[in-house]
């Protein structure tokens, strides 16, 4: 049941708050834990913030909370960047309502949940007696290196926890993997008049993708998780650049190689995959030349059904769990030694575009449930 609307525009006026602070990851993520961290001060919490510089120098850090000594029975966890915004787009940072819903960046991913955390705190003052754990996170659109930061660190443990994405206020208890790398493809240049005289890169690129991908949609698919939507691993190359001019043979071509691995899968899956191809293509062309960088190598997790946080938020939600393919802080919160569920408002279909908004209804009713919550583990 919905809360009655005079306890409404404190949570609505502080995701205002919140969108209005241009966030996007290549930013410091500060002035949005200045919004946060007094409010959870008023509340008798006690905060540090974990900093580090991410790779292009920029300040960042990790707000955490937390209610005294003691092993938290729950952490709360939200990230505090969002993904950049057209400039056009004139209601990016000002919070908009139309026909129920609240428009904005993060007013979805996952600002709303952030907001939903704090106003539940506000509503349980003085009624939590166990160890609970707050925290909201930086760069987790990146590649989650905020919670990385927090893996090395060994900070931010608890026992359970649910982390803020958009699943419509369904409990996710597993994602995939996600994994980049880097193909970089080497030929000779030479005048594109004289094809013998150098050897295109971006052709031998083109051989092996040719194979990549018959291997996308047959090897690689006999393994599968009906968990998940697609069941098996799927294999991306979103960018592709080579080549310096029209009538130079290109000495080079690059492609970024992403896959998104099933978490009973290992990582390395599709990169041992990678040298199988590697030498198909040379057994044809003795100089082919392939240098393969990994960048990003993050396992999924799973999260058991029967788990009595994944219980709770299945009959707090009136929605049975699943997983999604898309990555979460979950793998991170569970090297962390915690018990991971995905879960908040607003659909991510809705996110990572100009018109991303968050339900009204489904903001408050997850509001509702992270009280509840709060007060069924830290009570």
């Amino acid at each position: 049941m919905v809360r009655p609307q005079a306890v409404a525009p404190n949570l609505e006026k502080l995701l205002a708050e919140l969108v209005a602070v241009d966030s996007t990851s290549t930013l410091p993520n500060a002035p949005v834990l200045d919004v946060l961290e007094p409010r959870l001060k008023a509340l008798g919490l006690t905060t540090e913030r974990h900093r580090y510089r991410d790779e292009q120098g920029v300040e960042k850090a990790n707000l955490i909370a937390t209610n005294g000594g003691g092993h938290p029975e729950l952490a709360l966890v939200g990230h505090s960047d969002c993904v950049p915004y057209d400039k056009t787009w004139a209601e990016a940072l000002t919070l908009t309502e139309r026909d129920g819903k609240l428009y904005g960046r993060g007013s979805c991913d996952t600002k709303a949940f952030v907001a939903c955390t704090v106003t539940a705190l506000e509503r349980t003052k003085g009624r939590l007696s166990k160890p609970l754990l707050v925290c909201f996170t930086a760069d987790e659109e990146v590649g989650c290196y905020g919670a990385k930061q927090l893996v090395g660190a060994g900070k931010a443990r608890s026992r359970r926890c649910i982390i803020g994405e958009p699943t419509s206020l369904v409990p996710i208890r597993g994602n995939k993997g996600y994994c980049l790398a880097e193909l970089e493809f080497r030929g000779k240049e030479g005048h594109s008049a004289y094809p013998e005289s150098g050897a295109s890169a971006i052709f031998r690129a083109a051989r092996f993708l040719t194979r990549l991908e018959a291997y996308a949609l047959g090897e690689l698919r006999t393994v599968g998780d009906p968990r998940f939507e697609p069941p098996f691993t799927t294999v991306n190359t979103g960018v592709i650049a080579g080549g310096k001019a029209k009538n130079i043979i290109p000495g080079e071509c690059r492609v970024t190689l992403e896959w998104r691995p099933i978490p009973s899968q290992p990582v390395e899956h599709v990169l041992t995959a990678l040298k199988g191809i590697e030498a198909a293509c040379r057994a044809e062309d003795p100089g082919f030349s392939l240098t393969v960088k990994p960048l990003r190598m993050d396992r999924g997790f799973e999260t058991a059904a029967e788990a009595e946080v994944v219980k709770f938020l299945e009959v707090e939600s009136g929605n049975p769990s699943s997983t999604v393919a898309f990555g979460t802080e979950g793998p991170q919160m569970t090297e962390l030694g915690s018990v991971p569920v995905v879960f908040g408002p607003g659909d991510i279909k809705n996110a990572h575009q100009t018109g991303e908004f968050v339900p009204k209804a489904e903001l408050h009713r997850c509001a509702e449930v992270l009280e509840r919550a709060l007060l069924k583990f830290c009570a």
